[in-house]
């Protein structure tokens, strides 16, 4: 989308060069990483960051200028963790990367979590693509790794001994998303604990470090709940739903609390039409529609065809939104002239007791097939998989 820079990295490209990204991320993060990460960034303009820029504070505001019970009503009563925050430490949203009809390139919004993502590993891939191609150095954000990084400090760790806080999570070495938990602890000391592994005395919980027990006193929340429903047999000394004496970042409720439940609250032209399916009307047109389950993750459920049948098996309609349809735009030139398609999620922090969430990063998905998943492309295709992307003059 901005050709001097699409050309040039095309130029450059090799083979060689992308074992060296993913040589670099390895020794980064202590594993090689355990999904696809794309051979190529994506180079947006800066009008599209204002079109980001734009959804993203007017999202932000009417999520602002809900009532906390409106908000609440996302909780389901048998999951309500006590202690509740009056916002989120993590604020995410994802938008397809689409053309309107007058081909105007445009963002048109996915979902939004208010849940963490790769924060550290997002960084580092900026960095060692940077290090690879040494000319992308001129698009860096004008934030520092010292300042980004102090940043993450600030939120999750505030002012305690890292040592009491922990990234919790089930079976974390297991994860696929585990090699941003190796670049957390190397650059912040926190360490990756299961859940099994949390022992609780009283109020308080504790790890085993070192052949000590070690109090755990802020929590880095990894575990979704939509997993853990699904783990058969999980012995735990702790349940999420304890009354404990521990700070969450972020607090539980709020993976729910900022979810699809909001899509069908929310106004802005770019964002897709939504309903939830026990409000969706008889004078929309089903094929115009995806179904998606409100509370799953990494698109788990999303049917894009839905049709009347599939939707008369489902039991729990409440649980369930139609979102309208959107169409990625093929803009992303590879070395053989083809083109992969993308989304982009916003990665935001938000400090207690300030007004608006910062914006750290940005997320990139590439694919060449109908879903943003690696597992729906050819095995042989490129330019798919995890990325980043650069800003410029277009």
């Amino acid at each position: 989308m901005i050709a001097k820079y699409r050309e040039q990295f095309n130029r450059e490209f090799n083979a060689e060069k992308y074992n060296q990204v993913i040589e670099s991320l390895t020794e980064k993060g202590g594993i090689k990483p355990p999904f696809r990460v794309s051979e190529s960034p994506v180079f947006l303009t800066e009008e599209f960051r204002s079109k980001l820029q734009l959804a993203c504070d007017s999202i932000i505001t009417q999520i602002k200028n809900m009532s906390e019970a409106e908000l609440g009503k996302a909780v389901p009563e048998q999951y309500h963790v006590p202690s509740d925050t009056a916002q989120p430490h993590f604020f995410t949203i994802d938008f397809g990367i689409c053309q309107n009809s007058q081909g105007d390139v445009e963002p048109q919004l996915i979902e939004l979590q208010a849940f963490p993502t790769l924060y550290g590993f997002q960084r580092e891939l900026q960095n060692t693509l940077c290090e690879v191609y040494p000319f992308l150095n001129e698009l860096k954000p004008e934030m520092t790794d010292e300042e980004y990084y102090s940043e993450l400090s600030k939120l999750l760790i505030g002012g305690e001994n890292p040592e009491n806080v922990v990234l919790l999570e089930i079976h974390p070495h297991e994860q696929k998303t585990n090699i941003d938990f190796y670049i957390t602890e190397k650059k912040l000391g926190i360490r990756p604990v299961c859940l099994t592994e949390v022992k609780k005395k009283g109020r308080e919980l504790f790890y085993e470090k070192d052949g000590r027990l070690v109090q755990i006193k802020r929590i880095y929340n990894r575990v979704i709940f939509d997993e853990l429903d699904r783990m058969e047999n999980l012995v735990t000394e702790f349940d999420f739903w304890d009354d404990v004496d521990v700070k969450w970042i972020t607090h539980p409720n709020w993976f729910f609390k900022i979810s699809k439940f909001l899509l069908p609250k929310l106004n802005h032209k770019y964002a897709p039409k939504s309903y939830f399916l026990t409000d969706f009307p008889g004078t929309e047109n089903l094929s115009d529609f995806v179904l998606k389950p409100l509370f799953s993750f990494a698109g788990a459920g999303v049917n894009l065809n839905p049709t009347e049948e599939i939707i008369s098996q489902i039991t729990d309609p409440g649980k369930y939104i139609m979102q309208r349809k959107v169409s990625y735009a093929p803009l992303f030139k590879d070395i053989n002239g083809d083109f992969a398609k993308a989304e982009i999620r916003l990665l935001y922090i938000w400090h207690e007791g300030e007004e608006r969430p910062q914006l750290m990063e940005h997320l990139v998905r590439m694919t060449k097939a109908d879903m943003v998943n690696v597992d729906f492309n050819k095995k042989d295709a490129i330019w798919i998989g995890a990325s980043t992307a650069f800003f410029g003059e277009g």
